[in-house]
């Protein structure tokens, strides 16, 4: 859908707006949007994402009473790239639940959409099509997870990408330079399953991560912008 709206039940947010790339900017989106606006309680606050922004989106969220907050960046490179160095193994359903979500809140406890993931957060998740374990790549050191690479493929794309969907290590095991061998063990994945365009999601102030994807090959490929409105 060009123009997506979602109803929020946790979080600082009631209601989400997605707008597509595809979708004009014009009176019957921002009559959708001004709807939702009206459905929103006051004192609460809606947000509003305009996937792969353009130059003139600040106006045309900002005429609807947003306000920009984070920009979000698509980086991408060519496969395949270099190997990586260390091994990984697929995660196992039900029996590494536990771990993952462990390392995952521990790594992610500022993130607001990875950090605190319920069990049902992720049996939501493992639900969904896209799915699949062997692309859920885990590094195990002296018998604990020490950090996972979590890929998505996306066959709509032209041409299909594959997209490294989460990427942690635990905070104990820091410093032990694990970050760009287990993107690397993501992308060695994607690649081995045919896949020509690698691609992430990352925050455009996180100046060290995106430091270290660059160092990898990726380039800014585009910039997904969130916006907010306080319901008065």
């Amino acid at each position: 859908m060009p123009l997506s709206v979602t109803r929020l039940d946790q979080g600082e947010f009631a209601w989400s707006i997605t707008v597509d790339p595809d979708q004009p900017r014009d009176a019957s989106a921002t009559d959708r949007i001004r709807a939702v606006l009206d459905q929103a309680d006051a004192g609460t606050q809606v947000q509003l994402w305009i996937e792969r922004a353009r130059d003139d989106d600040d106006r045309f969220a900002g005429d609807l009473g947003f306000r920009p907050y984070r920009d979000l960046w698509r980086m991408q490179r060519p496969l395949p790239t270099d190997r990586s160095p260390i091994a990984t193994r697929a995660f196992v359903p039900g029996a590494d639940d536990q771990e993952f979500l462990r390392v995952n809140n521990r790594a992610f406890h500022w993130h607001p959409e990875q950090g605190g993931m319920t069990p049902e957060g992720l049996a939501a998740r493992m639900a969904e099509d896209w799915f699949d374990a062997e692309g859920f790549r885990l590094h195990e050191r002296n018998g604990r997870l020490a950090g996972f690479c979590w890929t998505k493929v996306h066959p709509d794309e032209r041409p299909p990408g594959g997209e490294i969907y989460a990427i942690a290590v635990d905070p104990d095991f820091h410093g032990q330079g694990l970050g760009k061998p287990m993107t690397l063990a993501g992308l060695d994945h994607l690649s081995d399953a045919g896949l020509t365009v690698g691609f992430l999601y990352v925050e455009s102030d996180n100046h060290p991560a995106v430091a270290t994807y660059r160092a990898l090959g990726f380039h800014h490929h585009a910039t997904n912008r969130a916006y907010r409105w306080s319901v008065p």
